[in-house]
């Protein structure tokens, strides 16, 4: 069968540093959810494929603040607590439902099966974190690793200086975990400002991501951004939207699990979305089967969007083009329960259909490029502009993130160096990284936890405020004691620096 063109799935996986800052309902409890039904089972998928013989399957995003907790002891043993929690609060189900609809009881049983199932898989092969799990899918070729800097700040927002020592931690963080610095980054948010393209060529990045209006639509090649050597990859947002976008998408269809709808005695979710406008207490039992129909058809219907548009590619552009269907990892299990099964039954039938499945860098390697582009300022959020993290709704923590910058720069420069790491200056830094993550304004904008939101940026810019006015102070004993404490509670990136910021030695 002759291959029409290229389909490259990309995947982003990421959360907020969650350990330590309140469990529900925003918290620790967003991230083990995350990790039970998204990322167990994407990673399940991909050892089977593997086995199997796939290579390049997709291209895994995994930001260095996400890796950070996968790897972290206290969340790893958190993780398996709440794994046992799911399995009993199946089994307390069980009971609740003996005399209710036989659709219920059938919900507790495949809630019991699943969390034994993850239970055991954690047990088996993720109690030393992700690293050791993910290693070898980038060893042996089936995934495509990206990064991106430490703690997702969105980039266009920081101080050049500041942005490229956040790049380099996060690259460097990653080599530590894997073995080797990713050549590839999902710039936070795909926020771009002209010129960041010499910053990443400078830290060894060889392709980013940016949303498709970043390029007017014609995403159907990568392309060398400005006078660089660095190829930027657009979203095909006419796929890419099948599946999820602002207004609509699969994971609404009225057969699916409802993620909204709790029964909360146990935590669980009974219902099927049913429909659009229907109130929680109405929706009907989810019924395996008629999701299982549903996943079907949304497979052949995003299979036949990928050929489809695969084949106008060709005929406008008179030869193969690419596709690239990029979505946040957590869409799929977390979000949208069937979303896993959903994802196997797209990358085995597209090869089927004629379709070459590939990685960003196997996109380069079968040719999929083309020509230079001037990128303007631009990102994936709403208006495909900065609006969500520089807007008015969040202009107070833009203006708190210039100071916090400005003043963590001055305190680098005007401290004494050391002859070796200071632990002080170091968690000065990691509080400062943490108080800029781009998920707070986001939250914020989106009013999504936004308390919640507001509340982690001040703690973070407060511990740092708290940090650095002790060491201007000069009260070594004081700063060393209040950072070891901190860094009980904020401690990611071991390997984090603060005398990379200096200007001078």
């Amino acid at each position: 069968m002759t291959e029409v063109g290229g389909f490259a799935l990309v995947l982003h996986s990421h959360l907020p540093w969650l350990p330590h800052h309140g469990t529900w309902p925003v918290g620790e409890e967003w991230l083990y959810q995350a990790w039970a039904h998204s990322y167990l089972p994407l990673v399940d998928m991909l050892r089977r494929l593997g086995d199997e013989g796939a290579r390049d399957v997709l291209t895994l995003g995994v930001t260095p603040i996400l890796a950070a907790q996968l790897d972290d002891p206290y969340a790893l043993r958190a993780m398996h607590d709440w794994l046992g929690n799911w399995n009993l609060r199946a089994q307390f189900a069980g009971v609740q439902w003996r005399g209710d609809d036989p659709r219920l009881r059938e919900i507790a049983a495949s809630e019991y099966r699943a969390s034994a199932a993850a239970l055991s898989e954690f047990e088996a092969r993720w109690r030393h974190g992700f690293s050791p799990v993910l290693r070898p899918l980038v060893d042996g070729g089936v995934i495509e690793l990206i990064g991106g800097p430490a703690t997702h700040p969105f980039q266009p927002l920081l101080d050049p200086r500041l942005r490229a020592f956040a790049l380099r931690l996060g690259l460097d963080d990653t080599a530590l975990r894997v073995g080797r610095a990713p050549e590839g980054i999902w710039a936070p948010e795909c926020g771009y400002a002209p010129g960041m393209e010499t910053g990443y060529a400078a830290a060894g990045v060889q392709r980013f991501l940016v949303d498709g209006p970043a390029l007017h639509g014609d995403t159907a090649f990568a392309r060398t951004v400005g006078d660089s050597d660095v190829l930027c990859f657009g979203r095909d947002l006419e796929v890419t939207y099948r599946v999820w976008s602002p207004k609509a998408g699969y994971p609404g269809d009225n057969a699916y699990r409802d993620f909204h709808t709790y029964d909360h005695p146990s935590g669980l979710k009974p219902s099927r979305v049913t429909g659009r406008n229907v109130a929680p207490h109405d929706k009907k039992p989810y019924e395996p089967a008629l999701a299982a129909e549903a996943l079907q058809r949304h497979v052949h219907d995003f299979v036949d969007t990928v050929v489809r548009r695969l084949k106008e590619l060709r005929d406008l552009h008179g030869r193969p083009g690419l596709v690239v269907s990029a979505y946040d990892t957590e869409l799929y299990g977390h979000w949208w329960h069937e979303g896993p099964a959903w994802l196997e039954g797209v990358l085995r039938a597209l090869p089927e259909a004629g379709v070459h499945v590939t990685t960003l860098r196997g996109a380069i390697d079968a040719g999929y490029v083309a020509g230079s582009v001037e990128l303007p300022a631009s990102s994936w959020g709403s208006g495909k502009d900065w609006r969500v993290w520089d807007g008015a709704q969040v202009a107070d923590l833009v203006d708190d993130g210039a100071a916090l910058q400005r003043d963590l720069l001055d305190l680098i420069d005007t401290t004494p160096a050391s002859t070796g790491r200071d632990p002080v200056l170091d968690q000065v830094v990691r509080e400062a990284l943490l108080a800029l993550s781009s998920d707070w304004a986001f939250m914020v904008t989106k009013d999504s936890a936004a308390d919640y939101a507001r509340r982690r940026a001040a703690v973070h810019g407060e511990r740092y405020a708290e940090l650095a006015a002790l060491v201007r102070a000069g009260s070594t004993g004081r700063a060393r004691a209040r950072a070891g404490e901190l860094r009980q509670v904020d401690g990611p990136f071991g390997g984090l620096d603060a005398r990379a910021l200096r200007t001078h030695e």
